[in-house]
């Protein structure tokens, strides 16, 4: 066998591939590790997960909150929704049993029927006055621009010299409570005169908190 031989045979071949194993096995795990994905860039985005979910469920949390507090609130101001507007009934019962006595029988009454008139009367205010303290509020609207959403028209007043549309009469009062309508208010609107201007303000609220 020559040297030629030797050289070139097969022992040469395993030499040198166990030469270069080394290299490939390095190759392969530095082509294995750039494949991982970096732990630092995961945590990073694990983080960011982390914060986003936190984020959304403290505004979850927030509006919840929000949600409970005018529920809440809510609920004390229109819990007596219905019992008031049946105490208004009662009221006006009251008033039509006073207005239906002739001023010229309240000028002669003998001390027993003025009595009557100033319980009756004291009556009234009394209860108007333990419905205000609920947050039931009565509207004054004559004056005001009408309004469909607190008054209820009855007829129409001709009248040149009023804007038109303008509240006059009051048939029936009308009452809030919080900032909700009660009852509307029953009115008469002129009819016939310039057309009203519109105030920077229209709401009934506004008007009364001024």
């Amino acid at each position: 066998m020559t040297d030629e031989t030797t050289k070139n045979g097969p022992d040469a071949a395993a030499t040198e591939a166990a030469a270069d194993a080394p290299a490939n096995v390095e190759n392969e795990a530095a082509a294995e590790a750039a494949a991982q994905p970096d732990p630092l860039e995961l945590l990073k985005a694990e983080n960011i997960e982390l914060r986003d979910r936190y984020l959304r469920l403290a505004a979850e949390m927030d509006n919840l909150r929000r949600r409970t507090e005018r529920e809440v609130k809510d609920a004390k101001a229109y819990s007596v929704a219905g019992f008031a507007r049946d105490m208004l009934a009662v009221s006006d019962n009251l008033r039509r049993a006073i207005d239906a006595i002739p001023e010229e029988a309240k000028a002669t009454a003998d001390a027993g029927l003025t009595t009557l008139i100033e319980g009756v009367e004291m009556t009234e205010r009394s209860m108007l006055s333990a419905l205000e303290r609920h947050g039931v509020r009565k509207l004054e609207p004559v004056g005001q621009k009408f309004d469909p959403n607190f008054h209820q028209a009855m007829f129409e007043v001709p009248n040149p010299e009023v804007p038109n549309n303008t509240v006059v009469q009051v048939v029936q009062a009308g009452y809030t409570i919080g900032e909700r309508v009660l009852r509307p208010a029953m009115v008469g609107v002129a009819k016939g005169g310039p057309k009203l201007v519109e105030p920077e303000t229209n709401s009934v609220f506004d008007q009364k908190d001024a």
